[in-house]
């Protein structure tokens, strides 16, 4: 297909879909006190902004994925981003709370959806043994609407007020929309079986356990990130102003750990996907023992940054394999999964400091979480081994 030949410019429709997606969800974080300033809400009660979307991207991902399962590819991506475009929009002409609520629920619908089908798409065209690179490269979207379109959207917000900021997420993706019309060709019907024989999947042991996998393997990584702030200035001992500047050093390292990830998996998926989680375990508990030390900080949040990210490539691409024919809707619970586990960290992260041992025990409490995870990515990886050795 034409696809394969000249893919560079469809992968970049995608990635720049997934840019403005990424963006408008992570973008809320720095604009948060102004919406509660102007909308004459409590922060906390602006906070739940950032529920409301994880919310709609939780209900999303297998709903919109199976009722939308019979659609040709390209029309149903257009109408994914057209989404994003209105609600944002919607976002910024918001007349009060309720209707920001509203707005921020409907962009979080289709997110779960996009991911799911952008990946599912590069993977159906990649070369073999390429799968996870594929992924990477969708990926890299998203870690350049982290580590870039976040602080630009809290910067225009800062100057402009929190309206132009998602007008701004709006205008970028009303880009990815003319991008993606230009760009990506016809794909035919990702699934012509029944909605039931789609939901089939998830009773495969194998689906259940990629899907776990991502939740578990995430959770400890996602208990630390909303509390780098607090964590880098009160026990790290950094002034405020230096903390934008870690960030930037932590977001290096996402791309860099995003792209070698990729690699690695291509590789040997399940092996380095343990050894990335035991990687990550080993730096949050040096992270806890030299806190303290900066020049060791410093390095530690690049380096924590990279493996956080260079575990997912790997992760969608054993979601795709073990879902067979409906790698979509897969990955799209997976996200709904991640989105849960993120849940649950930031209930873990609040009792740990509120009520818990305080806030530097989030880095071992978070060791001890992602060790979960790689103890079920040694599960797999023996049972993936099982018939080798049966057959030899």
């Amino acid at each position: 297909m034409s696809e394969v030949k000249g893919d560079w410019a469809p992968s970049r429709s995608r990635a720049s879909a997934v840019f403005s997606l990424t963006t408008g969800e992570f973008v809320i974080a720095g604009i948060l006190p102004d919406v509660a300033g102007d909308l004459a809400v409590s922060v906390p009660a602006a906070g739940l902004l950032v529920s409301v979307y994880a919310l709609g991207m939780i209900v999303g991902g297998p709903v919109v994925t199976v009722a939308t399962a019979r659609l040709p590819r390209r029309p149903l991506v257009l109408g994914l981003v057209a989404v994003a475009v209105v609600a944002n929009l919607g976002s910024a002409l918001a007349p009060n709370y309720s209707i920001l609520l509203l707005a921020r629920f409907v962009a979080g619908l289709v997110v779960a959806t996009f991911f799911a089908v952008a990946i599912a798409m590069v993977i159906s065209i990649a070369e073999p043994g390429r799968e996870a690179s594929a992924v990477a490269r969708v990926a890299l979207g998203m870690n350049l609407g982290i580590i870039g379109g976040a602080p630009i959207g809290t910067a225009v917000g800062q100057y402009f007020g929190w309206r132009a900021t998602f007008a701004s997420v709006a205008l970028c993706a009303a880009v990815a929309l003319v991008l993606v019309l230009r760009f990506l060709p016809m794909m035919p019907v990702a699934s012509r079986g029944s909605i039931l024989g789609e939901l089939r999947v998830f009773a495969d042991r194998g689906v259940q356990l990629a899907i776990a996998l991502t939740a578990l393997g995430n959770v400890g990584v996602v208990t630390v990130f909303p509390y780098f702030t607090p964590l880098l200035t009160d026990i790290g001992g950094f002034a405020a102003g230096a903390v934008p500047v870690l960030l930037l050093a932590c977001g290096a390292g996402v791309v860099l750990g995003n792209h070698l990830g990729g690699r690695l998996a291509d590789k040997a998926l399940m092996p380095s996907l343990a050894g990335l989680l035991t990687a990550s375990a080993s730096t949050l508990t040096l992270f806890w023992a030299v806190a303290e030390i900066q020049l060791l900080a410093v390095a530690l949040v690049f380096v924590l940054g990279a493996l956080a990210f260079a575990i997912i490539p790997g992760m969608q691409t054993r979601v795709v394999g073990a879902a067979g024919a409906a790698p979509t809707l897969a990955v799209a619970v997976n996200a709904s999964g991640f989105q849960l586990a993120a849940v649950f960290a930031g209930r873990i992260g609040g009792w740990v400091i509120d009520d818990g041992p305080g806030l530097r025990s989030i880095y071992p409490i978070a060791a001890v979480l992602t060790v979960s995870g790689l103890l079920l990515a040694l599960h797999m990886l023996r049972h993936d081994r099982e018939p080798v050795r049966k057959s030899s």
